[in-house]
Order: C-alpha cells, then sequence, then structure tokens
C-alpha cells in the first residue's frame, strides 16, 4: 500500500493546540508509540511528538518522574470542556434511564391493579400464606 494512502503529511501550521494535546494524551495514555503517532497523523518531524510531550506532558523530564505542573491556561480548558461534554452525555443518559423507569413503574402499578381487580386479592399487602395459595389455585385454573 502507497503511504500517501495512509497520512497526507502536514506542516506546522496546521497543528493546533488541541490536536498537540490529543496526541500527547494518546501516547501518555500508553495508546499509541511515539512512532505510530507520527505514522498514523501524518507529522514529519522525528522529534515533534517529543517536543509536545515535553512542553504539554505530565512527565517531568529533568527528574524523570510524572510532573504536577500547572498547566497553560489553554490546556486547562480544552481539559474541562472535555468533561462537560462528557457529564452532558452522562446527564442525557441517566435522565432516559428515569424515563425509563418511570414508564416502567407505571405499567407495573397498571398489572398490580388489573391482578387484584381480577382475582379479588390486595396484592400490595402483605399477603398471608392462605391468600398466596388460592392465588396459585386460581391462576391454575385460568
Amino acid at each position: 500500500m502507497d503511504r500517501q494512502n495512509i497520512y497526507s503529511k502536514r506542516t506546522q501550521k496546521d497543528y493546533s493546540l488541541q490536536f498537540k494535546l490529543q496526541i500527547v494524551k494518546e501516547v501518555e495514555l500508553g495508546e499509541i508509540s511515539v512512532s505510530s503517532a507520527r505514522l498514523k497523523y501524518g507529522i514529519q518531524g522525528d522529534n515533534t511528538i517529543k517536543k509536545w510531550l515535553q512542553k504539554f506532558g505530565t512527565f517531568d523530564w529533568e527528574n524523570q518522574t510524572p510532573s504536577h505542573m500547572t498547566k497553560i491556561p489553554e490546556q486547562r480548558i480544552m481539559e474541562l470542556e472535555a468533561k462537560v461534554k462528557l457529564l452532558e452525555k452522562q446527564k442525557t443518559y441517566l435522565e432516559h434511564q428515569v424515563s425509563v423507569s418511570d414508564k416502567k413503574a407505571i405499567i407495573f402499578d397498571m398489572m398490580i391493579d388489573l391482578a387484584e381487580k381480577e382475582y379479588r386479592i390486595d396484592i400490595r399487602k402483605n399477603s398471608s400464606p392462605e391468600q398466596l395459595k388460592s392465588l396459585e389455585q386460581s391462576i391454575k385454573k385460568v
């Protein structure tokens, strides 16, 4: 397969901050190696991603330990925006689940009402063993 079909060459001006941060995140999470990222995203320079890792990453290159340095404001804003989007998706999903649960509860109540009317027993009360036996017998008859 021709390499030009795999990726398109980029110039330094094509790299947005968001793009750089995304690649740094993928590399630091171990999702992709530096050389694989170069091929995948068509980055020409051998040291480009390494420089991004030093500039934007969470690793302290001087002490060879994870860094807890403060992030640049743009990086922090982008992280918070991503977190907000994720929380909004989760909220939407949970609201849908609540709606489904509410509908199920209504249907179950209707089914209990119908069963109580049909078999003339109070299902919602604590039924005695005799009532349960008579319910089982009447169900078998039907």
